[in-house]
């Protein structure tokens, strides 16, 4: 074998590899999103979730404004579709969708709800077709079929999730469809300013654009801020917020951009769906809530078609 056929092997090879991993960086980041409630559960006995999130953000914007200074040369080059893609990932994805979805919980079935947010990855597979011109390997769909029987089966079991056609069309539906467009959107948005930006960038400006909207909303609400009283109880209530902050927010969006600076948006929604695996594994371990037969099933669909595309991935 000739050097130069071996350099090519070996920088194929490394290729290949950086692809893989970045998947389960994906697929860890996304995974870390499922640990949210054990920290969110305390705050929320104080704080709405409007003003959690915006103190999040404000901790996340001050522990990552050395990396906006040090990559500022890359900010002073945004062009105007990337302002919006930012703008799209950052008010659309992390604030806008989740406002709305909260709204469709509380206006519609709420297995209608949960039904139609699981067309994200179907979403995001569509848009990256259409924006980011993304070729899909051979058997996606067969394997996008059995990933979303698998998120079915976590989230309803063996049950049908609605009785009457009625109790699916209503405006909670069409707002869950919104939420569903916004956070499938996000992640090809996401994937096309990481052809131009550093991963670390992304990540501190998707945190510092928030914020605006983010005191906008808190201030509409007009909540009072009620920190607890004690001293036993103010400082449970920094830590989990100092935790909620930087497990679920800050390592989990650097491991997610990280991973999806080398994967593709159309294979990263897919390695998305460790988010609701974590979340039953968490609610079993946690707060002693049994596993049935169903979400063990779907357990094992989401992690058969993780690894398939693992494989396709690098193949």
């Amino acid at each position: 074998m000739s050097q130069s056929t071996t350099v090519l092997t070996s920088k194929g090879f490394d290729r290949s590899s950086h692809m893989k991993s970045g998947f389960w960086l994906v697929a860890i980041g996304a995974a870390l999103w499922g640990a949210d409630p054990l920290f969110r559960i305390i705050l929320l006995k104080s704080f709405t979730s409007a003003q959690i999130v915006l103190m999040e953000h404000v901790l996340l914007f001050i522990a990552l404004a050395p990396i906006l200074w040090k990559h500022r040369e890359e900010i002073k080059a945004v062009r105007l579709r990337q302002v919006l893609a930012i703008l799209f990932v950052s008010w659309g994805g992390s604030a806008l969708a989740s406002v709305i979805f909260t709204m469709a919980l509380s206006n519609g079935d709420l297995n209608a709800v949960l039904l139609l947010q699981k067309l994200q990855p179907l979403v995001a597979i569509i848009l990256a077709r259409i924006i980011l011109k993304e070729m899909l390997p051979r058997h996606f769909g067969i394997l996008i079929v059995i990933a979303l029987l698998g998120t079915y089966l976590l989230t309803f079991g063996w049950s049908l999730p609605f009785g009457h056609v009625h109790d699916f069309v209503h405006v909670g539906s069409l707002l869950a469809l919104g939420a569903a467009v916004l956070w499938g959107g996000s992640t090809v948005m996401g994937s096309y300013l990481l052809r131009s930006m550093k991963y670390e960038t992304v990540t501190s400006l998707r945190f510092m654009v928030a914020l605006p909207l983010l005191i906008v909303l808190t201030s509409v609400e007009h909540a009072p801020w009620n920190m607890p009283a004690g001293t036993w109880a103010g400082a449970a209530v920094i830590i989990n917020l100092l935790l909620q902050a930087l497990l679920p927010g800050l390592l989990s969006l650097l491991l997610y951009y990280k991973g999806l600076s080398t994967t593709k948006a159309s294979y990263a929604t897919m390695a998305e769906l460790s988010f609701p695996m974590v979340g039953v594994v968490i609610n079993w371990i946690a707060f002693q809530q049994i596993v049935t037969v169903a979400q063990l099933t779907g357990f094992m669909l989401i992690w058969i078609t993780l690894f398939m595309i693992s494989r396709q991935q690098k193949n």
